[in-house]
């Protein structure tokens, strides 16, 4: 199994769970640091120096679903130059957990997110 950090739209309940969830065997809750910018319909995330928590879901997959998540995201490899993301190796907050996260390659021109999560973020913008 393959375990990825998902802070958005492949959340549990979002627009993009249904990308993964014929290929998930496990959800737990979980946060790494950074800054979430807001795309538009999705947000992208942003690896900072600081102690900001991201707050979302550690997943795990089969290789077909990293596949999935990895054309979704726009990933065709470490640096590629079409990436719209990168897909880097992080560590959750606690130590407990490590994966994969997709981080936006720049985040120049975009609205930053107060706050931690997504979920919450998007509720806010629909009121």
């Amino acid at each position: 199994m393959i375990r990825v950090f998902v802070y958005g739209t492949l959340l549990v309940g979002e627009s993009n769970h249904g990308v993964v969830s014929p290929y998930l065997r496990n959800v737990q809750p979980g946060a790494i640091t950074g800054r979430l910018y807001d795309v538009g319909p999705y947000p992208a995330l942003v690896r900072t120096e600081d102690e900001h928590v991201i707050e979302g879901e550690w997943i795990e997959v089969t290789e077909d679903g990293l596949a999935a998540m990895d054309v979704l995201e726009t990933y065709f490899g470490p640096d590629h130059p079409d990436n719209e993301y990168e897909r880097i190796w992080v560590k959750d907050v606690n130590g407990q957990q490590e994966g994969w996260v997709y981080c936006w390659t720049s985040p120049r021109g975009l609205q930053e997110i107060k706050g931690s999560s997504w979920k919450a973020h998007r509720r806010l913008k629909q009121m």
